[in-house]
Formats: C-alpha cells, structure tokens, sequence
C-alpha cells in the first residue's frame, strides 16, 4: 500500500492515459455531484418549513371561535359564540396531564405614545405561560407573572420595534406609557424570531385587560402547549376530544367549522414531516439510480482498461511479478482516481449550493446543505464499487498466462 514504486508507477500511469483517467473520474464526480444536489435541495425544503414554524413553539394548539353557521338545540344560525374564564378553566382542570404551558389571548389594536411620540400597535393580553408558547425572548427587564395577573397590575411588556420608535436608544424598563388613555409601566422589552411584526406587538396581564377593556372575562382565544411527551398522534387524538368536548359545552354543531375550531400543530408537523419523508425517499430512488449508473460506469471502463492493458500483464509475469502485485496497482489505481473524483464531486456540490443559496429562497429553500455522512458514506460506496470493479477482472486478468497474454489484442 505505501510502496513508492507502486505509487510512482500509478501515477505515471494516469498522466499517460489522461483521457482514460477523467472518464474513469467523470464517471464518479458527476454520481456524487447529483447525489449532493438532490439531497441539499431536499434540505433546503425541510429549512423552510421548519423556519414558517418557528415562530411559535412545535407543540402548540390554538382554540378559535366566531359565529355559528348551523343551528343546533334550537339555538340560530349566525349565533356569536364566546370564550369565557370558565371555559378557560374547564381546559386547564380537564386536560391538565396532558398540558405543558396554557395561556388565554385578548386581542385589541391600541394608540400607544410617550412624550410627543404615538403610533398604534397590536396589544395581547396573556398568562405567563404565553412567553414559551410565543417564544417571547426577554431582552431588558421581564415578563408578565402570575402575581401581576392577581393584582391585575398596569404593565407592559413592548416589543424590540416598539422601544425604538418611542424611546430611541434611551433605557424603557420602568418608565410610563399612555395606552388608549391609561397609564403602564413597562416592565420589559423582547425580540422575537417571527420578525418585525411580532416585535411590533405589546403584551399585558389578561386579568388587566378584561377589568379596563369591558369589565368582563371574555377572552379571544385559548391556546395550549401540549404535553411534548405525547406522540403525534397522541396530540392529534389529544386536540380532537378537546374540540368535541368545547363543543359540546359550547352548544356547537359537531359539524360546525366556523363555530369553533382548533389549529393543531400536531397534524401541521405529522403532514410536513410525511411530506419531507416522501421527498427524502424519491432522492434517494433518484439518487441510487445515479450511484448505480456511477458504478456501471466505472465497471466498463475498468474492464475496457485491463483489456487494454493485458499484453502488459503479460510481460510483468514474464519477468517474475506476482500475480497479487498486478491485481494491486489496478485496484490501487482505481481507489485513488475515484476517491479524488468523489471528492471533486463532493466540493463542487457543496460549492453549487452555497453560491445560489440567496436565489433558492424565492422557490421556498432556504439554507441548502447536505449532511457530510450521507454524501461521504455514497463516495465510499462508488470507492467500493470501483475496488470491486478493478478486483473482479484484474484478478482474471493476473491469472492469464504470460504467453496468452502477449498474444491478446
């Protein structure tokens, strides 16, 4: 293996035979150029759909109601169906092994200004609970707490976008904002991955905001962090009983989508994660049919070279070389010219992929890359393929006579 002679013999042996050497090596770089292409794209897909979901937390389910569409118990259609405290209290009591995080939403759209400074913005009144569901990021200062809910307290916690345009670069934590006519501290500032419209939002105690906006316990929707612990399935069995047993209380239509509905995103991960499985599966097809055309290619061109290599054998033998010696410098030829073209193939995919990475984003992916284990094991299954490839007739080859291997044509 670390003969130099060997070695020097090889290498001479290419550079007289260039033609015969980079079709031996198209052959793989291109299987492997493909192989990292076909994957990377498949990546890049997966990217997107994980990045329009992380946003919010991956075990989230969110309650929604509006007016009835169908009349049920002699109730009209067109009814206005509301959240209340109580139903928000049957969830958290009913399902509470299987919840990991609960919060209720009001939704209002405030006038919001300090100083000479004003702009509206979107207010949510929340539970504690709502900074891991949200994936809130707390920057300055803190969140909401359960004793702010008790006390029904005046304060705020503003988005990233939100200090900038009221306070500039100066500190916000403890200072007073006017909030449709009412006075809050801001307790705290955050960002948030979703981007500039979620950093644009302001969030306070629900307990607040259903004393100050009505002086009632509606809310305007429930939203829940399952059980991370449950499987897909699970979750999805977990959401559908909690949506018959709402309606039920609610007195909904089974059938009634406008009426109630809950996004699951136990069924929004189960259906990407079937979908990118799908695409994994045809890349693969796909790109097995290229590792195999590769080794094909390999094997008739490594067939065609011991053919026309075979008066040489003849006189190795001749002058006392070892059948073993002869199968070796083929074998070793063809490891070497493969290994380097895999690994051209290789560079040049991960090259393609990272120059048109901004330009893939506009058809939804992001992010193309494809994992090293998976193109590194495919560049050992073509190095492997071409051993065997070189083995198989080189061993025939040796085993010729010296004086019918002269004679060959």
């Amino acid at each position: 293996m670390f003969d130099l002679d060997r070695w020097r013999e090889i290498f001479q042996s290419i550079s007289k035979n260039k033609l015969r050497s980079v079709m031996s090596g198209f052959t793989v770089a291109f299987a492997i150029l493909l192989f990292t292409l076909l994957f990377g794209v498949v990546n890049g897909l997966s990217n997107t759909f994980k990045d329009v979901f992380s946003d919010d937390a991956a075990n989230i389910m969110s309650v929604r109601v509006w007016k009835t569409s169908k009349p049920f118990k002699g109730l009209q259609t067109g009814r206005r169906i509301q959240l209340k405290n109580k139903d928000f209290n049957f969830v958290k009591e009913e399902y509470d092994s299987k919840i990991q995080h609960l919060t209720a939403r009001v939704n209002r759209n405030v006038n919001i200004s300090y100083k000479t400074k004003q702009d509206n913005y979107s207010l949510q009144a929340v539970h504690p609970d709502h900074q891991f569901l949200e994936k809130t990021i707390i920057e300055e200062g803190r969140y909401i707490n359960d004793r702010d809910l008790k006390e029904r307290a005046k304060v705020i916690v503003i988005g990233r976008l939100v200090k900038e345009d009221l306070f500039g670069e100066k500190p916000a934590i403890g200072k007073r904002i006017n909030v449709s006519g009412i006075s809050y501290q801001v307790i705290g500032v955050f960002s948030d991955e979703g981007g500039d419209n979620e950093e644009r939002k302001t969030f306070m105690p629900v307990s607040t905001a259903q004393m100050i906006y009505g002086n009632n316990d509606n809310l305007s929707q429930i939203v829940i962090g399952y059980n991370p612990d449950l499987s897909l399935d699970e979750a999805i069995a977990f959401g559908n009983k909690m949506e018959r047993d709402l309606r039920k209380k609610l007195d909904i239509h089974p059938d009634d989508q406008s009426a109630l509905s809950i996004q699951n995103m136990a069924e929004a991960n189960k259906g990407v994660g079937s979908f990118v499985i799908a695409l994994y599966f045809i890349v693969i097809f796909i790109g097995s049919g290229t590792l195999i055309a590769g080794i094909i290619g390999i094997s008739n061109i490594m067939i065609f070279v011991i053919k026309e290599r075979t008066k040489e054998f003849g006189i190795r033998k001749a002058l006392g070389a070892q059948p073993s010696s002869i199968v070796g410098i083929v074998v070793q030829e063809s490891v070497l010219i493969t290994t380097i073209a895999g690994y051209l193939g290789l560079s040049l995919g991960t090259f393609i992929l990272s120059a048109i990475d901004d330009g893939l984003e506009d058809y939804f992916i992001k992010d193309p890359s494809v994992s090293p284990g998976i193109v590194i094991g495919a560049t050992i299954t073509l190095i492997l393929s071409g051993l065997i490839a070189a083995y198989v007739p080189a061993k025939r080859a040796a085993r010729i006579k010296p004086i019918v291997a002269l004679r060959a044509d």
